[in-house]
């Protein structure tokens, strides 16, 4: 790796708290932002950031109460609240306009950042979030329960699954055993030894606010990307007992020109299938915002 393309590690106070953040690539570079899934943190987008970081200017911050971020009390720490402080850092950073990254969790928060100022907004990269309900996989059966029913024991063990165990069944997921070789195990351990009891608490606050999501935002991100149709990339991991093939193939309602890539993978794609994201992510920012290389910047300069 080139000292052109290695991973800055920084932080930056917004509102007197810490905020973690991962940056590679030139300032002036056209950028990619990368919001990270739960229960991760930018520690998600390692590998994939170096990669682009020839031609685009990748930014992936640690949510606050996430990662090596601040867990400052009295911040919301629901999906608005963590979009408003993504889009404070983009501020900070100078950062004008932007493609993102959507997954996971990290999905809901870049589109409602989007939302906000959609003139912002170059392109979108969809992997594994889920914006309808009707197509939503067997595993959220027990959330489904938890909102119809929020009882003390259903909380109960919403509350044992967010543990060791939890976030190591969240990375595995469905994924078959010789792409399960490919996770490494440091996603659970280190995830979990920077969880503390208020994370905890944290983690399932947010998750029970998921009925409001998917009541009330769904169909609020639909009608964005149906009116916006910004230039879209999906990297879909279909195995994913969460978000399986349909969860990805039902974009096309409101996407129709999307680009559409089934990988073999799960939820966490870039573990599994790095080399084929990669390239697919390059062909694909090189159309909708194209840069020079390094070397081009350096000699222009």
């Amino acid at each position: 790796m080139s000292s052109s393309t290695a991973v800055r590690h920084l932080r930056m106070e917004i509102d007197g708290d810490g905020v973690f953040y991962r940056e590679a690539g030139p300032k002036d570079a056209p950028v990619l932002v990368l919001p990270h899934g739960y229960p991760c943190s930018s520690y998600e987008f390692r590998n994939l950031m170096p990669a682009l970081a020839d031609r685009w200017r990748t930014i992936a911050p640690d949510f606050l109460g996430s990662g090596y971020s601040d867990t400052p009390e009295g911040f919301a720490y629901d999906f608005d609240a963590h979009a408003e402080t993504l889009e404070r850092l983009l501020e900070q950073l100078g950062v004008e306009r932007y493609a993102i990254w959507l997954h996971d969790f990290g999905g809901w928060i870049g589109l409602r950042m989007a939302m906000r100022d959609p003139s912002r907004l170059a392109a979108l990269i969809i992997q594994n979030v889920d914006i309808y309900f009707d197509a939503l996989g067997p595993k959220y059966a027990f959330l489904l329960e938890l909102f119809r029913d929020p009882s003390a024991e259903n909380r109960r063990k919403l509350a044992e699954a967010i543990s060791e165990d939890g976030f190591r069944e969240e990375f595995l997921n469905d994924v078959r055993p010789e792409l399960a070789q490919r996770i490494p195990p440091d996603l659970w351990r280190l995830h979990w030894s920077l969880m503390t009891p208020q994370r905890q608490a944290i983690a399932a606050r947010t998750i029970e606010g998921l009925k409001e999501n998917f009541e009330q935002w769904f169909p609020r991100y639909q009608a964005f990307l149906r009116e916006h149709r910004p230039p879209t990339l999906m990297l879909w991991g279909p195995q994913d007992g969460y978000m399986p093939e349909p969860s990805g193939r039902a974009y096309l309602r409101d996407l129709p020109d999307a680009e559409l890539h089934m990988l073999d993978a799960g939820h966490w794609l870039l573990e599994a299938q790095l080399d084929e994201a990669v390239r697919l992510t390059r062909d694909f920012l090189s159309r909708v915002m194209p840069a020079k290389s390094a070397d081009g910047m350096r000699r222009a300069g």
